[in-house]
């Protein structure tokens, strides 16, 4: 009878198809890169629709079933698919992520166009390679992989991909209550966050909510030449200088009567590994323009658990064209960044009523709020949480061979509050194929090839260690 112990398990048979269709993921994470699927406004809604379609046609050929692009109202297209797994009892996954991606931002800046994807020295180049498309391709990876086994994947699967999350989601509460039965799951699965370094897997516990609020200010009907009216008419540029001054203290902490800060727990984040030459670097921050924070741990804390106020844009006229006037109107767009726990529709209107307080030299001023999601953040070491997020970091360590972090994002993701509870409060394992120097968001936004196919590894060990994890 043949030894047992010498026969390939289910799991190094997943990892090998894996590795034999590498080219291929990359192909197809290349031509979802290709598809300018921006949902801020002013982009070409059919980019979302066609982004949506070439999502859904990569889930069919990875051999997910029931796939299906789904509308609602007035949403970007949702792409929905499912798998059953033949063993009876397997847990249900549900995999998140988002098609749509940022506007490119300033094309001057761009090595490469942001819309034809580019490898140099070990990254992928494109915007919307990191943030999500990548995130989607790693479990695209791994399903395609469990799929050349016998059986298929061990684990019960629904995907929803969304194409508004880089808009704040608006929809998607409704639509998951719209479709609550057919999502029904006993795990999330994300790959929208952040390693905390290269090379370094990590498990995100906590998320910050986000509030935006537009803020108009205008003195005139129309522009006046600045060398014959200047001086009695209030100048609405530096109207809004000193409205946006006010926004934050001088550690760069929010100012905003209502928003509070908070206070961190002893030796939260004091075991995390922190270089501030190497974090200076990453971030490209300028020589001599000092950190507002002192130490790995206060800097941890002030990007994932606490406030921060950040001017995100600004209309006026450009310095190409311009000419000596007052202008007449200027508008800002501001970004709230809340801590885990912070009452989004409160802190939204304690930042309107600052915005609106006392308007310089009595220019009018009009605030338009958009966004108000919460936060989130959850415990590992939860009763029913804990085997769950053993399985993930063995799972983690296994496919990077490195140990995973536990840490926080700052950044936002409103599907995963109103699901978890919608789902009763299941584990929520959220991954991250972005690292430090990905520049997600920003002009030349790459991929970590050697991260990614970590990552589609760890999710191909993922799948086999949640399974496991149910049976005890």
């Amino acid at each position: 009878m043949p030894d047992s112990r010498n026969r390939p398990s289910r799991v190094d048979a997943a990892l090998a198809a894996l590795a034999r269709r590498r080219e291929q993921t990359l192909e197809q994470l290349a031509e979802l890169v290709r598809i300018p699927g921006v949902s801020a406004a002013g982009f070409d809604a059919a980019a979302l629709e066609a982004s949506a379609r070439k999502v859904a046609e990569v889930l069919s050929a990875a051999g997910l079933e029931r796939v299906e692009v789904l509308h609602h109202g007035a949403a970007p297209p949702f792409v929905v698919a499912e798998w059953s797994c033949p063993t009876p009892g397997a847990p249900t996954l549900l995999i998140y992520g988002h098609h749509d991606v940022q506007p490119p931002g300033d094309l001057s800046r761009w090595l490469s166009p942001p819309w034809e994807p580019e490898q140099r020295e070990g990254r992928l180049y494109g915007r919307g390679v990191v943030d999500d498309k990548a995130g989607i391709m790693a479990q695209v990876a791994a399903v395609r992989a469990w799929m050349d086994t016998p059986d298929g994947p061990p684990v019960n699967l629904k995907f929803i991909i969304e194409g508004e999350e880089e808009i704040g989601s608006p929809h998607l509460e409704a639509f998951l209550s719209a479709h609550a039965r057919r999502l029904a799951a006993d795990c999330l699965l994300l790959t929208d966050t952040c390693n905390l370094d290269t090379g370094v897997p990590s498990l995100t516990t906590s998320l910050r909510g986000l509030v935006v609020a537009d803020v108009a200010v205008a003195s005139l009907e129309g522009p006046l030449h600045s060398g014959i009216w200047g001086g009695p008419i209030p100048d609405p540029v530096q109207a809004l200088a000193r409205i946006l001054a006010r926004l934050s203290d001088e550690r760069g902490r929010p100012a905003v009567p209502g928003i509070d800060w908070p206070q961190p727990p002893p030796g939260m984040h004091d075991d995390l590994p922190f270089d501030a030459e190497r974090f200076r670097a990453q971030g490209g921050v300028l020589p001599g323009v000092p950190l507002l924070t002192q130490g790995g741990a206060e800097t941890c804390w002030s990007m994932w658990n606490a406030p921060v106020i950040t001017v995100s844009a600004l209309d006026a006229p450009p310095l190409a064209g311009s000419s000596n006037q007052i202008v007449a109107r200027v508008r800002a767009r501001v970004g709230l960044r809340l801590a885990p726990g912070q009452d989004a529709e409160k802190c939204r209107d304690a930042l309107v009523a600052c915005l609106e307080n006392a308007p310089p030299w009595g220019c009018r001023v009009e605030v338009t709020p958009h966004t108000a999601a919460g936060g989130w953040e959850t415990r590992p070491d939860h009763p029913s949480h804990a085997p769950v997020f053993a399985a993930a970091r063995r799972a983690l360590e296994a496919g990077y061979g490195h140990p995973a972090a536990f840490i926080g994002c700052g950044g936002s993701i409103p599907f995963v509050e109103p699901f978890a509870r919608a789902l009763g409060g299941v584990p929520a394992l959220l991954l991250g194929v972005e690292d430090p120097p990905c520049r997600a968001h920003g002009e030349n936004e790459s991929l970590h090839l050697g991260d990614f196919d970590k990552a589609c590894r760890a999710t191909v060990h993922l799948f086999a260690e949640v399974a496991a994890a149910a049976k005890n």
